[in-house]
């Protein structure tokens, strides 16, 4: 049996231990989005086609999120993270030295695969180590690993593309997941495989049903719109900056700083709001799903007019859907530890994130480059118009079913 945690020392420790964790896992995957605008004019590749490289990683991140969420109900999650950083480490020294957008593609799918190993077993840890009110407010902290991640690359990529060229922030992001593995070994904790507690035909029925019913694909179908805006936007953000505003890809990508800002915002402001005046989370994730798409119309009346505020807009439109994300991907979850599979759970909600951002990142630069940027920001609007629809029809099973 797994001990909870409940000196406040060692609960903090973990915090820590797990927010630069995810940090670093942001910093050595979403470097590549960050820097595409710099790749293209440099190597004279098209934007579509180095777009496979980010879509494919999505794919096999999603993928593997299912394979890294079952075994971290079966196997040491700890094991399963070191080996994540282990291979994301190699992928980023490789992408520096791949000469067409073939071997990109290849290397980042490897590297989608390899990041998938962290997120469902660093859910699995809290889930045994926290009771349910520290694990709210330790997801919550930890979430903020992203977006401070998020701001890490941002703010030192274009130093780094000014200093030595885009190659150099992937091999500072290799240094960075070296230096992770090492901490990350010493400090993680080891939990017991738990899911043996659980009777074998609660596993075969009850567990299968509970997260395939209609209520959760609905929630799961909103899910994937919520990915669809939160890293399609967040990836092409600063290339749409440079497009309708003529501005400098160095300029452009430092702009993106904006939208983790504001993600770290919404995170903390969706945590007070659900804690103190919500029990559903579907119920409160309808409500910023749809101020989610208020934002984009903000993003479509503006557009080419206020630089500013169409930063502005979109770290809205952004933020919200981490707040969404925090609802319904993080919290979620945390339902099934009575099940046995909590890792799995995590592992095939949070894979429904990244369909949406696979057809995201190739759609958004398809349509930005036949069909303009202002059909695109429609698109936009309309996502959110449907997840904010499909949290509402859902609120009331979710309630009935599983709280």
């Amino acid at each position: 049996m797994n001990y909870q945690l409940t000196d406040k020392k060692d609960i903090r420790r973990l915090t820590i231990l797990f927010t630069l964790t995810y940090m670093v896992s942001y910093i050595t995957r979403i470097n590549f989005g960050a820097v595409v605008s710099e790749i293209e004019q440099s190597t004279g590749f098209l934007r579509s086609a180095l777009s496979y490289a980010l879509t494919g990683s999505f794919i096999t991140y999603g993928a593997g999120q299912i394979v890294s969420g079952v075994l971290g109900d079966r196997v040491s999650p700890k094991r399963l993270v070191s080996i994540g950083l282990i291979i994301t480490c190699t992928m980023n020294l490789l992408i520096p030295l791949c000469p067409s957008p073939l071997l990109m593609l290849i290397v980042w799918c490897i590297n989608g695969f390899a990041q998938s190993f962290m997120w469902p077993p660093i859910v699995r840890i809290m889930t045994a180590l926290l009771s349910g009110e520290d694990y709210k407010d330790v997801t919550t902290k930890v979430l903020y690993g992203s977006s401070i991640g998020t701001i890490a690359v941002y703010l030192i990529s274009p130093l780094l593309i000014f200093l030595a060229g885009w190659r150099a922030v992937f091999f500072f992001s290799a240094a960075c997941a070296v230096v992770m593995l090492v901490f990350w070994n010493k400090y993680s904790y080891e939990v017991h495989n738990e899911s043996n507690t659980v009777k074998k035909a609660e596993k075969s029925t009850v567990n299968n049903k509970m997260l395939f019913t209609p209520v959760m694909l609905c929630i799961m179908a909103a899910i994937i719109l919520q990915g669809m805006l939160r890293d399609g936007v967040t990836t092409w953000m600063p290339t749409y900056i440079s497009d309708v505003y003529d501005m400098s890809n160095i300029i452009s990508i430092l702009t993106g700083v904006v939208l983790p800002i504001f993600s770290i915002l919404s995170i903390k402001i969706t945590y007070k709001l659900y804690s103190k005046h919500f029990t559903n989370p579907v119920w409160c994730a309808c409500l910023i799903f749809g101020v989610g798409a208020v934002s984009g119309a903000g993003i479509y009346i503006l557009s080419g007019r206020l630089v500013a505020l169409s930063v502005l807009f979109s770290a809205l439109l952004t933020g919200c859907m981490h707040g969404v994300n925090y609802l319904l991907v993080c919290m979620i979850p945390a339902y099934f530890k009575k099940y046995g599979n909590v890792s799995t759970a995590s592992g095939v909600i949070n894979s429904c994130t990244y369909i949406g951002s696979a057809l995201s990142t190739y759609g958004i630069a398809l349509i930005s480059e036949r069909l303009g940027w202002s059909f695109t920001i429609i698109t936009w609007i309309v996502i959110g118009i449907f997840g904010t629809v499909l949290c509402l029809i859902s609120t009331k099973g979710w309630e009935k079913k599983y709280q």
